[in-house]
């Protein structure tokens, strides 16, 4: 259509599809050619095509593009992604594309920039259905008629005062119940009891508060309840999925990244995998030296030296399983710090279950290698005591961490397995010196 010039095929292209099943099928054109298809839609369709584009290739195709175009692009742009995609733009075509929106829409944008990174407010929108709790049921159809069109969502009203203090909520299906009680006012139906996030609030509480509520979204405020903005659902699966990637980043023993893996600068990759990889390099070291310590020991008995992989492995992975359960489950609320008890309890009782059966395996192939019955009983009572050691570190220091107010993720997989390694070295050598004399 593009090399035919069939204009009138375009204008069909860009409208008889899903926005996104629109975008789709422009994957395999260049930035140029799909800017040349956007041009074929109407103002507002066009921002929504460009919108199902990831946001590097949404700069790319503005990168050329002049100050009076892209202005006329974000306009459409609802309020929270237009800030994301103007803070990406370098600053010199930013001072040139600001000048261009109206007045109104510069004022929100730079108010919505000077909310921190990962804030309540830097993720809200400001296209929020907000109504006067002394409209009657029938007056606020009529002014959801006029503004619907402006609105990222209306499944819930907010309901302000003069003030535009946050009063209290009503949802459209209320609304719609209420139509044969038509002179009703909003105040008198609206629920009082809002959830609400504060503008400095972390986007990881905000989430949290939404998957409680099963909220579609939640009205962002003031210390003095003023009405600010919501955050909706589709924001709020964007920060769920950014803190689990963080969480699972932080697992591996990896510093989060700030981009995407295949974009993300080699010597940034390795500088945030290097950075954990050298201090589990020196805690290794420690366990080479409590081996060195004990070296008389593994002289006299060889064939110890045979069972130490097992030992370390065993220990490591008991560890790891066990701080990435509990890790997970703090990150779904279902694990607080009052519970330690309890975890404990629980995994004291697994830990045994799991270190008895591994230990009967551990046993049968000792007594081909030990020199009699009883020195083969030091691996089954040492597997016991490492397991139960990997596990009981594994739940119990990423909720000393979550205590201490850090990000129990930070206790990472590897990180326990380390002090464990070294752990199970010291229970292995004792409890050889026990048997063994």
């Amino acid at each position: 259509m593009l090399a035919l010039s069939q204009d009138l095929e375009l204008r069909e292209f860009c409208t008889a599809l899903n926005a996104g099943r629109t975008a789709e099928f422009m994957e395999g054109l260049d930035d140029a050619d799909v800017w040349r298809v956007l041009q074929f839609a109407e103002p507002e369709r066009r921002a929504e095509i460009f919108g199902y584009f990831d946001e590097d290739r949404q700069l790319a195709m503005l990168a050329d593009e002049p100050a009076a175009e892209t202005a006329r692009l974000i306009e459409e742009i609802p309020a929270d992604d237009r800030v994301d995609l103007i803070q990406g733009l370098p600053t010199q075509a930013v001072d040139e594309i600001l000048p261009l929106l109206p007045t109104s829409e510069r004022r929100d944008i730079e108010r919505l920039r000077s909310y921190p990174e990962g804030t309540a407010g830097a993720l809200m929108t400001t296209e929020v259905a907000k109504l006067a709790e002394k409209l009657t049921v029938s007056e606020a159809f009529d002014e959801l008629a006029a503004i619907a069109r402006d609105l990222e969502t209306i499944y819930y009203l907010y309901i302000v005062d003069d003030n535009n203090l946050l009063r209290g909520i009503v949802s459209t299906r209320q609304l719609v119940s209420s139509l044969k009680h038509k002179s009703r006012t909003l105040g008198e139906l609206m629920e009082t009891d809002v959830v609400a996030a504060l503008a400095g609030e972390d986007q990881e509480s905000v989430a949290e508060k939404v998957e409680r509520f099963n909220l579609l979204a939640i009205p962002v405020i003031d210390s003095g309840r003023q009405m600010l903005g919501i955050i909706t659902h589709d924001d709020v699966i964007d920060v769920v999925r950014e803190e689990l990637t963080e969480d699972a980043q932080r697992i591996a023993a990896v510093e989060p990244f700030d981009d995407d893996f295949l974009r993300i600068g080699l010597f940034t990759l390795s500088y945030k995998r290097g950075l954990w990889l050298t201090i589990l390099f020196f805690a290794a070291l420690l366990t080479a030296f409590a081996l060195r310590h004990y070296e008389s020991e593994l002289a006299v008995n060889a064939w110890l030296v045979w069972f130490i992989p097992l030992i370390i492995s065993s220990g490591g992975n008991s560890g790891s399983q066990s701080a990435t359960l509990v890790i997970t489950a703090m990150t779904g609320g279902e694990v607080e710090l009052s519970d330690l008890p309890k975890v404990l309890s629980r995994e004291l009782r697994v830990a045994f279950m799991l270190g008895g059966f591994l230990a009967a395996f551990g046993f049968l192939v000792a007594l081909f290698v030990a020199p009699s019955a009883v020195a083969a009983m030091v691996i089954p009572i040492t597997l016991l005591g490492v397991i139960m050691c990997g596990c009981l570190c594994g739940v119990t220091l990423p909720i000393l961490f979550k205590r201490l107010g850090l990000d129990p993720a930070l206790m990472s997989n590897p990180f326990v397995a380390g002090i464990v390694d070294i752990l199970g070295i010291v229970i292995y050598i004792n409890v050889a010196r026990l048997i063994l004399g």
